[in-house]
């Protein structure tokens, strides 16, 4: 994808995931990773957050380098490569193009209590629930509510509706904490 930003064309590379969902729109906002090598600077492009820490994560395994990475996330979504890592499915990682039984048996190793921590939800959602959802877990956390309570009763909140507005988020999160 060519990104252009005030006049300035920048190439990056995105994932089939990625790509699947800009189609042809024109304002989107892209998250990037630069990936610095002695010969190269390489963009990287996600257009969610928790896309683009899978992929960091993935890039951090010994032997994963960025195309391998790229590989993944356009074979499965980031909800899926979490699911596969947090469940150690070795047949589902294995599946991939490029990955073996030992990559696919390091990525489950390295990274099951890493990928703990990437918020795969916000693919789900448009990014105005986005920060829907941050400002409720924030009202919530400072009503003193525990902030993992919080985003596991704003999850089931949310998936029956997206287009919660705050105030909706938190009354009905209130109802049940």
């Amino acid at each position: 994808m060519i990104v252009e930003c005030h006049g300035v064309g920048y190439f990056v590379n995105i994932s089939l995931h990625t790509f699947s969902r800009v189609r042809e729109q024109e304002d989107i906002l892209i998250h990037t990773h630069l990936l610095v090598k002695e010969d190269s600077q390489t963009l990287y492009g996600f257009l969610e957050p928790s896309e683009r820490e899978v992929f960091r994560l993935l890039i951090s395994v010994s032997g994963v380098g960025a195309s391998i990475a790229r590989t993944v996330l356009s074979s499965l979504s980031p909800t899926e490569v979490r699911e596969a890592i947090l469940h150690g499915d070795v047949p589902t990682i294995q599946g991939i193009k490029g990955i073996g039984a030992k990559t696919a048996q390091r990525l489950i190793l390295d990274l099951k209590d890493k990928i703990l921590k990437v918020e795969t939800a916000g693919e789900l959602s448009p990014r105005s629930n986005n920060t829907n959802k941050e400002e409720a877990l924030s009202a919530l956390e400072v009503l003193g509510f525990p902030r993992k309570q919080s985003e596991k009763v704003v999850e089931r909140v949310l998936s029956g509706n997206l287009s919660l507005s705050v105030e909706d988020i938190i009354k009905q999160a209130l109802k049940n904490l």
